[in-house]
C-alpha cells in the first residue's frame, strides 16, 4: 500500500526537502574528483555544476513549500521560535547556494569564454577557495536540515496528508471493526 499523498502545496515539503539536501551535499564530491583527476576533469566539474543548479532550484521549491507548511504550524503550541529559526536558516541557505552556484558557474564559464583555462596553482587555489566557501554553505545547510528535523521529531510538527490531519495533530486512533458493528 502506498503512503497517503499530501493534500496541498504545504504537504509537499517533506517530499521536496530531501532533494536540495542530497544534491547540494553530493556536488562537492564531484568537484573534488574534477580537481583531483586530470582525465575527465571537465566532465566532473560540469556535473558538479549541474547538481548545484538543480539543488539550488529545488531550494526555492523547498522554501516555498516550507513557508506554506509553516503557516499551518504557526499557531501550534510553542513551535513559533523554532519555526522562525528554521525559516531564517532556510532562506539564508537558499541565498548562499544561489551565490555559490553562480560563482562556480562563473569559475567554469569565464576561463572558457576567454579561451584561457585556469592551470597550475591558480586552478587549485581557485577551486580550493571555492570548496572552502562551499563547506561553509554545507554546514549551514546541515544546520537548516537539523532545525527542520527538530521541528518534526521534537515538536511533532507534521505535514497535512490525505487523511485530513492538521499540521501537528497526532493521528486519530483507529476504530475497530467491532465498534462499528455496535452502532
Amino acid at each position: 500500500m502506498f503512503p497517503p499523498l499530501p493534500l496541498d502545496w504545504s504537504g509537499l515539503h517533506p517530499l521536496i526537502i530531501h532533494f536540495p539536501i542530497a544534491l547540494l551535499l553530493v556536488a562537492p564530491l564531484l568537484l573534488i574528483l574534477g580537481v583531483a583527476l586530470k582525465n575527465g576533469r571537465r566532465a566532473y566539474l560540469v556535473s558538479a555544476l549541474v547538481l548545484m543548479v538543480v539543488g539550488t532550484i529545488t531550494t526555492y521549491v523547498a522554501v516555498s513549500t516550507g513557508e506554506a507548511a509553516g503557516e499551518l504550524a504557526e499557531g501550534v503550541g510553542s513551535v513559533g521560535a523554532m519555526l522562525e529559526r528554521h525559516e531564517e536558516l532556510a532562506e539564508t541557505s537558499r541565498a548562499v547556494f544561489t551565490v555559490l552556484t553562480l560563482l562556480f558557474g562563473a569559475l567554469l564559464a569565464v576561463p572558457t569564454l576567454m579561451k584561457r583555462e585556469l592551470q597550475g596553482p591558480l586552478f587549485y587555489i581557485a577551486h580550493g577557495v571555492f570548496l572552502a566557501a562551499y563547506l561553509g554553505g554545507s554546514v549551514l545547510l546541515a544546520n537548516t536540515a537539523h532545525e527542520g528535523g527538530m521541528l518534526v521529531h521534537q515538536a511533532g510538527v507534521r505535514a497535512m496528508v490525505a487523511t485530513g490531519q492538521t499540521a501537528s495533530a497526532p493521528p486519530a486512533p483507529a476504530r475497530s471493526a467491532e465498534r462499528d458493528d455496535d452502532d
